[in-house]
């Protein structure tokens, strides 16, 4: 069944946006990431712009992201403390984020950025992800040369000033790193539609040494409110929210990110990593391929008034 989407002018499958956000939705539980970096190329492959893609993008980050959120809550698995910290810098990457899109934007070069920056995004994420996830399958334990680089490592984050103690994850460290790794999720969700939690995840993991247990409720936690401020300001200074669009990628989101919570604890963790990994990298290839293929109409006219 076709829909037409008034911000993007064109009509799509309602069903394979729906089957588009429930795939986005089962993602997000399982790995606690908001899927933005598979629901923004899927979208641009169907001929939705780039714009509106990434523009759009944010409520159903929302909607993915409290669904989770309430499943993570019911276990006692969400750092809303250190979450909130995060928040404080994805709402500066957010506004900083939106004014980089505006000026792409105005200088009519923001779609062929969003692809530039989706295939090396996903193609370094992927690769990365592909390499751990076979060395952790092959070699289940770190080396003692691996371990004493995580201590430095961990020394020297110690040293930050600004020093908060975070009860629910047992950690005392500066908030200026949590803070940090909001800001570029902010960033991500207003530039790219992402929530970023493929970075914020392994971020939280090995730099903040949180619990895994409590990593993927955090990170949605705050992608809920960084994502709904993005949204908002795409839709007032940028006009690229369609909320036909939005409402269908929420339906199909809300359901898919229930069963995947639910999928989560029986999915290994190194196996499903490298089906990730090779997602990623399917997507990147894709869209890296469109960059030097020819398109069809070389100019288009948009008529504004």
């Amino acid at each position: 069944m076709l829909i037409y989407l008034p911000i993007a002018e064109m009509a799509v499958p309602a069903e394979l946006i729906l089957l588009l956000g429930t795939v986005v939705g089962l993602m997000s539980g399982i790995f606690g990431v908001g899927g933005g970096f598979l629901t923004t190329p899927f979208l641009i492959f169907m001929g939705v712009p780039p714009t509106i893609a990434v523009g759009t993008q944010g409520i159903q980050l929302v909607a993915a992201s409290v669904s989770g959120v309430l499943a993570h809550w019911k276990r006692g698995n969400v750092d809303t403390k250190l979450g909130l910290v995060m928040l404080g810098g994805s709402v500066l990457g957010t506004i900083i984020g939106i004014l980089v899109f505006k000026l792409l934007e105005y200088l009519g070069q923001i779609d062929v950025v969003i692809s530039i920056l989706y295939v090396f995004l996903l193609g370094s994420m992927g690769i990365m992800m592909m390499v751990e996830s076979i060395y952790a399958l092959v070699k289940k334990k770190a080396s003692k040369k691996e371990e004493d680089e995580i201590s430095r490592f961990q020394a020297f984050i110690q040293k930050w000033p600004y020093k908060m103690r975070f009860p629910r994850s047992r950690l005392y460290i500066s908030a200026l790193l949590p803070a940090g790794i909001g800001f570029i999720g902010g960033f991500l969700v207003s530039i790219m539609g992402i929530g970023g939690g493929f970075l914020l995840v392994p971020a939280m993991i090995y730099l903040l040494g949180m619990p895994t247990l409590l990593v993927a409720g955090t990170s949605l936690f705050q992608i809920i409110f960084s994502a709904a401020f993005a949204a908002m300001l795409h839709a007032v200074a940028n006009n690229t929210l369609d909320i036909v669009l939005a409402l269908l990628l929420v339906c199909g989101g809300v359901i898919g990110a229930q069963i995947g919570v639910r999928l989560a604890r029986y999915i290994k963790g190194a196996p499903a990593r490298v089906l990730l990994a090779f997602l990623l990298l399917m997507v990147c290839f894709r869209l890296g391929l469109e960059l030097f293929i020819k398109p069809e109409d070389l100019f288009t006219t948009v008529l504004t008034g």
